[in-house]
């Protein structure tokens, strides 16, 4: 379910964080922070709306659990740490990846209002793809230009709905532009590298993506 406050051109040059904040972001922003969502929904701001979307089905649970239990391990003794249900700001925009990691102390990145971790400390972002068209045009379209345009350095989808499986991974932002320079792509059954950052050489492969 997808609430429309505006509609409006993506932006592709939100690079500077001097630039002002638009009425129509800040509108958004006041918006957002007032809403009482039923329980098992959430809200993102996302390209200049405010999209509302349940919590995901069985199968998408599985996947970012045994994704979130896997990382837990290989970042273990590190500064790291995933994180799940997590608010990722990034001037008056708002994200709930599936999975996020970030530092063990969140406090060394917090953001102005306390309301989640801002996006400039983040080192990936998970989305599990689910089924719809107007899911995998947020995962797959949308928030991959808004996590560009915030410059979050990692973006990983887990696609069910690609082929027979597959495993994206992009790399090397590109803010001005809200794209990925970098994207490779694994099918199931093959393992996906995480190539850098703090959860580098960590292998996205079967045991978390079999049925």
């Amino acid at each position: 379910m997808t609430a429309l406050a505006y509609e409006v051109i993506p932006v592709t040059d939100d690079t500077q964080t001097s630039v002002p904040v638009s009425d129509l972001d800040e509108f958004l922003w006041q918006t957002w922070k007032t809403m009482e969502l039923p329980e098992g929904y959430r809200a993102e701001i996302i390209e200049g709306s405010i999209e509302v979307s349940p919590t995901g089905r069985r199968r998408h649970g599985v996947l970012i659990n045994r994704l979130r239990q896997a990382l837990e391990f290989h970042l273990k003794g590190s500064d790291f740490a995933p994180y799940q249900d997590i608010n990722v700001l990034h001037r008056r925009k708002v994200w709930v990846p599936d999975l996020v990691v970030a530092p063990l102390d969140l406090d060394e990145i917090p953001d102005e209002e306390d309301l989640g971790v801002d996006a400039a400390g983040v080192a990936l972002v998970v989305e599990v793809v689910s089924p719809g068209h107007q899911n995998t045009a947020r995962d797959r379209d949308r928030k991959r230009r808004e996590y560009a345009r915030a410059g979050i350095p990692l973006y990983v989808l887990i696609d069910d709905h690609d082929g027979d499986g597959t495993v994206v991974v992009l790399t090397a932002p590109n803010p001005g532009k809200a794209t990925y320079a970098d994207e490779h792509r694994v099918p199931y059954g093959t393992d996906a590298i995480i190539p850098d950052g703090p959860a580098k050489g960590f292998a996205i492969g079967e045991e978390i993506t079999r049925a």
